[in-house]
C-alpha cells in the first residue's frame, strides 16, 4: 500500500469511528424518582380489606405471588400512580401500584404478601426508599 491509500483508509477508519460513536439515542420519556416512606404490608383476606380482598380499590385482581403495592392517596399527586413501577429499597424486583389505602394514612406503602399473614408480620413496619418511574413532558425534553 503507499502512503495516499493508507491514508484514505485511516481516514475512512477514523469517520467510521466518528459515526458509531455519535449515535445518540433519544431521550427517554420516564425519570425514576426516589423518597422516603413507611412500608407496611398486606394480605388478600377479608379482615384486612375488605369484604371482597381480591380486589383492589381500582379494581384489579389479587393473586398470591404478585408484585403489588397499595399506596396512601397523598402519594398518587406525587406520580404514584396505577400501574407506576416501584423499586423498594432491601426487597427484590420490581412492584406496580395496584391499590389504594385508606385516606388516614400519609407517606406509606403496603406491600401485597398474598395470603402469608406470617410473612406480612415479618416485614412489620419499617421506613424505606422507593424508587418510582414517572413519565415526564416530552417538551421539557427539547
Amino acid at each position: 500500500m503507499n502512503s495516499s491509500t493508507s491514508y484514505t483508509v485511516y481516514v475512512l477508519i477514523l469517520v467510521c469511528v466518528l459515526l458509531i460513536n455519535c449515535k445518540s439515542e433519544p431521550p427517554s420519556p420516564y425519570e425514576w424518582k426516589t423518597i422516603e416512606v413507611t412500608a407496611t404490608a398486606y394480605n388478600s383476606l377479608a379482615y384486612q380489606t375488605s369484604s371482597n380482598p381480591h380486589i383492589t380499590a381500582f379494581g384489579d385482581s389479587l393473586k398470591p405471588g404478585l408484585r403489588y403495592i397499595a399506596v396512601s392517596r397523598d402519594l398518587l399527586k406525587n406520580g404514584l400512580v396505577h400501574n407506576t413501577p416501584v423499586k423498594i429499597e432491601g426487597v427484590e424486583g420490581t412492584y406496580l401500584v395496584k391499590d389504594k389505602m385508606n385516606r388516614r394514612w400519609k407517606k406509606r406503602i403496603d406491600i401485597y404478601m398474598g395470603t402469608d399473614v406470617k410473612a406480612a408480620k415479618e416485614w412489620g413496619k419499617r421506613k424505606v426508599n422507593i424508587s418510582y418511574r414517572i413519565e415526564i413532558e416530552l417538551d421539557s425534553l427539547n
